[in-house]
């Protein structure tokens, strides 16, 4: 099925020069974008992404809001957030604070409801996706007509990630290189969470993703991707947070590792078993091998 789908010197050196793709007067505005920002204890990067976003926007003449979607946060982001939808208006701030850390999943499914962008922009709040590569993301749709745009940290001319140590970076080759070997999904960053959709296609995608936690990301790309739809990459330096500490534990590799043996029996299943329409949209290309690893298929697949 196919979808039309600043004293402070880490703030200078994060607010950076201007966007390296700036847009036309041809190419602006008759979309909206709407930008979702989870927040959990981002007290002291929120004021600062937000500003970086609302700069880039608006020399960029394009039509913005900005989806603040905290979880409760002890260090008191969701006060720091109010003061900025006075500063910047309620039409450009929306708060949908929850009640909890209720997962990443559910914090963008959460924001979308509110969202009243024709394209909607994910990233994390902490500065490691700049916004000045924005631009970039949209000139990449408007010149191919894609459904997705996704950032990659690992291909193209400028890609690359600074901050991080080894084990860190070989933490995250990592995953991505089991996601490749296993899902097959035809993207160099499976495991990254900057991006920009149609509205319509998240919409749909997100609706039939049950993970929750930092597996969201990969699953949304896997089920899109087997849905039809169009997804472009763009290189993008990612830089390690500045402030706070990463919320990526023992626990959340293990959920990975599970999301992607849950998601290769799925595709499993809908290769050898369309006619059981479990997972219409696992419907996959059948000139494309997947791989089946036969010794495991034939213990959990019917002959």
């Amino acid at each position: 099925m196919s979808i039309d789908c600043s004293s402070d010197p880490f703030v200078a050196l994060l607010l950076g020069s201007n966007a390296p793709f700036p847009l036309t007067a041809s190419m602006a505005p008759k979309d909206k974008y709407t930008v979702i920002l989870p927040t959990y204890n981002e007290r002291r990067n929120l004021p600062i992404i937000v500003w970086l976003l609302n700069r880039t926007f608006t020399e960029n003449n394009l039509d913005y809001e900005i989806i603040i979607v905290d979880d409760a946060s002890p260090d008191g982001t969701l006060e720091i957030a109010t003061q900025l939808q006075r500063l910047y208006t309620p039409q450009r701030i929306l708060l949908r604070p929850r009640p909890g850390k209720l997962g990443l999943g559910t914090a963008y499914v959460h924001g979308l409801r509110s969202a009243t962008g024709t394209f909607v922009i994910i990233m994390d709040a902490d500065f490691s996706h700049h916004p000045k590569f924005i631009p970039q993301f949209i000139a990449a749709q408007k010149r191919t007509n894609c459904d997705i745009v996704t950032g990659t940290r690992y291909s193209g001319a400028g890609a690359g990630v600074y901050g991080w140590d080894l084990k860190r970076k070989m933490v995250s080759r990592g995953a991505n290189l089991v996601a490749d070997t296993v899902l097959r999904p035809g993207v160099s960053d499976l495991t990254g969470s900057f991006r920009l959709y149609r509205t319509e296609v998240l919409e749909k995608v997100m609706g039939r993703t049950e993970s929750k936690g930092y597996t969201f990301q990969m699953e949304l790309m896997t089920r899109a991707k087997a849905m039809g739809c169009r997804v472009e990459e763009c290189p993008i330096t990612f830089v390690d947070r500045v402030y706070g500490e990463s919320k990526l534990g023992g626990e959340e590799i293990v959920e990975y590792l599970k999301g992607v043996l849950s998601l290769w029996l799925k595709k499993l299943w809908a290769y050898h078993v369309p006619a059981a329409n479990h997972m219409p949209d696992m419907d996959l290309d059948r000139s494309k091998k997947i791989p089946t690893y036969s010794w495991l298929s034939r213990m959990l697949l019917p002959s």
